[in-house]
């Protein structure tokens, strides 16, 4: 299959369990969830409920009725955004957001008025909680922070920020996009009101798979109404979880993939995952300073990163890079501005973006090796 680095992007390939567990469910069952009484109805409820547990389960979340699933995790973050933020209502975000994030928060200013403090970070992505904390005003109602960025990896520190937010009084999102199923992430302990999360990157399910787990009793709007198998008379969209926030029919054959990849990753072990990611990424920070006329972007300590990582080679833009290694040694990696143009303009790159690699738990060291040669050949040739 050649040699794939773009597990930013999504993970690939997947456990071989959560392909088989999707095609079992679909051949032996295929049935809707919360739309039936009868035994095959049924068993998609449980697996469905038995997913939400696992989820919450993951996060130390005790709820699973507040585990509400989605397409992915920008609806994750369009739901929260939209369901909570009122006209004049004032958010704290980071300089690092994804276009999922980003987006939404401008879209809301053009349509609601609401106002956006954007926390510039430095140019590795490191950001000063105390800026967050001199951010706050009156009117602020949410805090929403990139747990890691996709571009730089930098990690970014929701402890202190979700303890700013709880002496605040003040909601705090956090985009795990970059984080879920890599780090242990306590939703307790880093006092996170909204997790989002997606199922198709470190957490190994299937892509059309995410959520947004409610630690939190705001009353949030839902950003679609319809049919959710109950209370069929009641004209309204019923006011508990997660009937409230979901509507239509889910995607349960993803769902079920996704059921069978956090089994994988507590067979695994979380810790043992990260583990492998973190030595993967110092040998690859070590190993590209082997290439000539390269330019890294962001830390360069693993311990401060996730498994991202940019750079640019002088003289080569970065669609051409990009080109060349899959054109030529079947590397695959991604390069242009990776939906985050804030985070790219921190670096100076937001004209020119950048090539990044996304190392996953599946890859290996001899991968960054075929990397590092393979740069260094394109510039001979």
């Amino acid at each position: 299959m050649g040699i794939y680095l773009d597990n930013a992007a999504t993970s690939y390939p997947k456990p071989n369990q959560v392909a088989k567990s999707i095609y079992e469910f679909m051949i032996n069952n295929g049935t809707s969830s919360g739309r039936g009484s009868y035994k095959m109805a049924m068993k998609s409820d449980f697996l469905v409920y038995e997913t939400r547990k696992l989820i919450g389960e993951l996060f130390n979340f005790k709820n699973p009725k507040n585990v509400i699933f989605t397409s992915n995790i920008t609806e994750s973050i369009n739901l929260a955004l939209r369901g909570i933020l009122k006209e004049h209502d004032h958010v704290v975000t980071s300089s690092l957001e994804h276009n999922s994030v980003w987006r939404c928060l401008k879209t809301l200013e053009k349509e609601i008025n609401i106002k956006i403090t954007k926390v510039r970070a430095d140019e590795y992505g490191y950001t000063n909680p105390i800026d967050v904390k001199n951010s706050i005003k009156e009117n602020t109602k949410l805090i929403v922070f990139t747990h890691a960025s996709n571009v730089l990896g930098t990690i970014q520190p929701i402890k202190e920020i979700g303890e700013i937010a709880k002496e605040n009084n003040i909601l705090f999102l956090v985009d795990t996009a970059q984080t879920a199923g890599v780090l242990d992430i306590n939703i307790k302990e880093n006092n996170i009101d909204l997790l989002a999360f997606t199922g198709h990157k470190s957490l190994f399910g299937p892509m059309g798979t995410g959520g947004l787990i409610v630690n939190c009793d705001y009353d949030i709007n839902p950003l679609k109404a319809g049919g959710t198998g109950g209370d069929s008379k009641y004209e309204y969209q019923p006011n508990y979880y997660p009937n409230k926030l979901e509507t239509g029919t889910l995607n349960v054959s993803g769902i079920v993939g996704l059921r069978e990849a956090i089994k994988f990753i507590n067979s695994e072990n979380i810790e043992k995952i990260h583990k492998k990611e973190k030595e993967l990424t110092s040998y690859a920070l070590k190993k590209l300073k082997e290439v000539k006329n390269i330019k890294i972007y962001g830390p360069q300590n693993e311990n401060d990163i996730v498994g991202v990582i940019s750079f640019n080679i002088d003289n080569i833009n970065a669609e051409e890079v990009a080109y060349n290694l899959d054109m030529r040694y079947n590397i695959m990696v991604r390069s242009g501005l990776h939906c985050s143009p804030n985070a790219h303009e921190l670096i100076g790159t937001k004209d020119i973006g950048a090539v990044r690699i996304g190392i996953g738990y599946f890859n290996e060291f001899d991968d960054i090796d075929k990397l590092v040669y393979a740069l260094n050949d394109i510039q001979n040739s």
